[in-house]
């Protein structure tokens, strides 16, 4: 649960550990907690809810309709297919966290990814050169949103859409009108197209509990040495619990012979430990940082967050940088995944990306969402992409379910936020 409104303050000195702590919601036993958040759910605050009542509704009509959806092939190709509109849903949070929003985020992957490719396949560059410098060239174009929206105040739809327009001009000119070049980087081509051996796939499951597990227990010592309230240790064993069992199931699912041939396709995809190592790293920040408590302050209410001594003007130029970069990851895994670029990467990207945040549970109000909402939401788009595609129904009725999908979701953060507001004047 993300904690909105200002940042408290206190006559007294506080440790410093305090202001970085997560908020820990109303103590007591398991049953106190699931009476808690059933109440705030019915308050309105249903966070990604119905996003996995969604996926798990989608997985279930589709591995009806269709016997391939379940395979261990179609499993692994939902997973690749997820990756990108993943990362660029994570990359859109920092900013819509905010109450903003990029429609440049998917066109300023392409922009990168055209002038990575180019500068590989044509000028000659080291791959690993021309990396960094598509990334150097992100961070430049989020540098020049968060100015004018956060030095100049223009509004960042207003920003972003005339960059969404002025970066496809600019993927025409690299690559030029019907041009295309194709990736033939064998490393860039592995982060989609290849997996890690079978006991790769177990070592990062061992990895996961055991960084999920310290984290908590890091946060249960600190919030001890700071004196406030432990949850009860009983949600730490079955968080890791729930953890062991759904990655043993999707570790074990994808250690299976997938390939059609006498050559074994077995093993996690390579993407797949790449995007926890972000979610990982991007939610430790939001959550246990001051950067990240931050973010919500501002987003739940600018105002109050300047007056409690929040540089906001630095925080919303500095999320506006994070999202360009994420999105640069985002392009280099729609080209590993494609294997070309062409003058019109990345344009259908952005739109995605925002549904995926939407759906996933992420307010476009502000102030309401975490990075895990936004894969969640990612994974239920590519399960309708992936579902429909397998029925063989046209694309126009992919691109109308996730409208209304995200029309759905929009209308239910919108209501739940109107029964919070209800449910907080009550009070």
């Amino acid at each position: 649960m993300t904690t909105q409104g200002t940042v408290p303050t206190s006559e007294a000195a506080p440790d410093p550990g305090v202001g970085d702590l997560i908020g820990s919601g109303q103590e007591g036993g398991v049953g106190d907690q699931v009476r808690a958040w059933w109440q705030r759910v019915r308050s309105g605050e249903m966070g990604a809810l119905p996003a996995v009542g969604g996926f798990i509704v989608l997985s279930v009509m589709f591995s009806i309709l269709s016997p391939f959806f379940l395979t261990e092939r179609n499993f692994a190709n939902l997973m690749t297919q997820a990756a990108t509109l993943v990362m660029l849903g994570m990359a859109l949070v920092f900013v819509i966290l905010l109450g903003e929003i990029d429609l440049s985020a998917g066109v300023t992957a392409g922009v990168t990814m055209c002038i990575f490719i180019v500068l590989v396949n044509v000028q000659g560059f080291n791959w690993i050169v021309a990396l960094a410098i598509a990334f150097a060239t992100g961070i430049a174009i989020g540098t020049f949103i968060g100015f004018f929206v956060a030095r100049v105040g223009i509004p960042s739809f207003v920003v972003t859409l005339g960059l969404f327009l002025g970066l496809q001009g600019l993927e025409l000119m690299i690559i030029g009108s019907g041009g295309l070049y194709r990736v033939q980087i064998p490393e860039i081509l592995a982060i989609q197209n290849s997996n890690m051996p079978p006991w790769a796939g177990w070592a990062m499951l061992v990895v996961i509990l055991a960084v999920s597990a310290g984290t908590s227990f890091w946060d249960r010592a600190r919030r001890a040495r700071a004196g406030v309230p432990n949850r009860t240790i009983a949600l730490v064993w079955i968080k890791l619990g729930v953890i062991a069992a759904l990655g043993g199931t999707v570790v074990f699912i994808l250690n299976q012979d997938r390939g059609q041939s006498i050559r074994a396709v077995q093993g996690v995809p390579i993407v797949v430990p790449i995007v926890l190592v972000i979610l990982w790293i991007g939610t430790f920040v939001l959550d246990r940082t001051r950067y990240g408590r931050y973010i919500y302050a501002i987003g739940g209410n600018a105002e109050a967050a300047r007056r409690a001594g929040i540089k906001v003007v630095l925080i919303r130029w500095t999320a506006f940088i994070v999202c360009s970069s994420l999105a640069v990851v985002a392009g280099l895994f729609s080209i590993s995944k494609v294997g070309s670029v062409d003058a019109a990467a990345g344009r259908d990207l952005v739109l995605s990306g925002v549904a995926a945040a939407v759906v996933g549970g992420v307010s476009l109000f502000g102030g309401r969402g975490r990075l895990l909402h936004a894969a969640i939401g990612a994974l239920v788009i590519a399960v309708i992409t992936n579902g429909l595609g397998l029925l063989n129904l046209p694309a126009g009725v992919n691109y109308a379910v996730t409208g209304g999908v995200l029309i759905l979701a929009a209308t239910v953060d919108a209501v739940s936020r109107h029964r919070a507001g209800g449910a907080v004047l009550r009070t």
